[in-house]
């Protein structure tokens, strides 16, 4: 009787990073594409996804003024809202190498709130267009005193978090101030200091769109420079990064995105500081891979808040700013006492 080995077992053959990451962002689009659809036909009146579906492609269908009318301009807004808030936080961590970097924590949307609310109070400015410069001038204003502040090149991210901290509440207690003393702007603001997708219409998409398309695009020109500057700005010169130019333009797509999501929707805060920590477990430090999850994700999490805030309380609903700090914050505590959240691993 012969005796014959059995063949070798191959060796388990263990998926690569750049696979999973691929995965992963498969992944990432689906639930992006299912949040989409709760978000079409959650509501006021329940649409079911084949309702929904119907709406969304035939006029002749009885959930067509629904859909078109209500659902279809709050979820593009929440998508270009999530995108912006998203990119802004990355790139933000990215740059003053502080994991707790968020626009709405370290004022930038603290200083855009501020401006249009001085724009709504004392010049009557009442439409996206008039809102949109001001927001600008606010976050860009904030943006660069942070920075300043902080230290500059020299920042740490706990000046950061102090100055930024700082500027956060004093920009609100004017914002707080003024609402307080202007009763007839009152009405005016108050869906909008909050944080609302609720009043999104097709002419405010139209005019925040390309904001937040140069805001994206710049974005991930970023990830490179970035990625160098994480080792150093000798290091990042010896690679052919410009570390000055990057800087100057990581404050410009800042401004540019947080100006034109909190022009929109009011400020919403936690969607920048949440998506990238998440990210990053599956990613790691590398802005190529961070910045496009974070680009699909952050307007998943704004959605799927929306439809939380549209559920909870039905019939009324819970405005997409109150959800993100109800749920951001314990979340926010989480980073903060967690080991190794002073700095950002590269």
């Amino acid at each position: 009787m012969l005796l014959t080995e059995p063949p070798p077992t191959a060796p388990a053959v263990e998926r690569s990073p750049g696979g999973r990451r691929a995965a992963g962002l498969i992944a990432a689009v689906a639930f992006l594409l299912a949040v989409i659809a709760l978000s079409l036909a959650v509501g006021a009146k329940p649409l079911s996804l084949g309702e929904a579906w119907d709406g969304l492609f035939h006029r002749d269908s009885s959930a067509y003024t629904v859909v078109h009318e209500m659902r279809l301009p709050r979820t593009v807004l929440g998508l270009l809202a999530g995108v912006a808030l998203g990119l802004a936080g990355a790139v933000m961590q990215a740059l003053t190498r502080n994991p707790l970097a968020d626009p709405g924590l370290l004022g930038i949307n603290a200083g855009a709130s501020a401006a249009v609310v001085s724009a709504i109070s004392f010049l009557g400015v009442t439409s996206f267009t008039g809102f949109v410069w001001f927001a600008f001038a606010g976050a860009g204003a904030v943006a660069v005193l942070l920075y300043a502040v902080g230290g500059g090149r020299g920042a740490t991210p706990a000046r950061l978090a102090l100055a930024g901290s700082a500027l956060n509440a004093a920009l609100f207690s004017y914002v707080n101030a003024v609402q307080l003393l202007d009763t007839a702007s009152l009405d005016r603001m108050r869906f909008w200091t909050v944080g609302s997708l609720a009043s999104a219409q097709n002419h405010t998409i139209v005019r925040v769109a390309p904001f937040v398309a140069v805001g994206l695009v710049a974005a991930l020109l970023l990830a490179r420079p970035l990625n160098a500057m994480a080792m150093g700005d000798d290091a990042a010169r010896s690679l052919g990064a410009d570390p000055r130019r990057a800087r100057i333009v990581a404050i410009v797509t800042v401004t540019l995105l947080c100006g034109a999501a909190t022009a929109a929707c009011g400020p919403i805060i936690f969607v920048g500081l949440m998506v990238p920590h998440l990210v990053r477990a599956l990613t790691g430090p590398d802005l190529r891979w961070l910045l496009p999850f974070c680009a699909l994700l952050s307007p998943a999490l704004m959605l799927a808040a929306d439809v939380l805030g549209r559920v909870v309380v039905r019939p009324s609903e819970l405005q997409v700013g109150i959800v993100m700090v109800v749920a951001g914050g314990p979340v926010f505590l989480y980073f903060v006492r967690r080991p190794g959240s002073r700095a950002v691993s590269r």
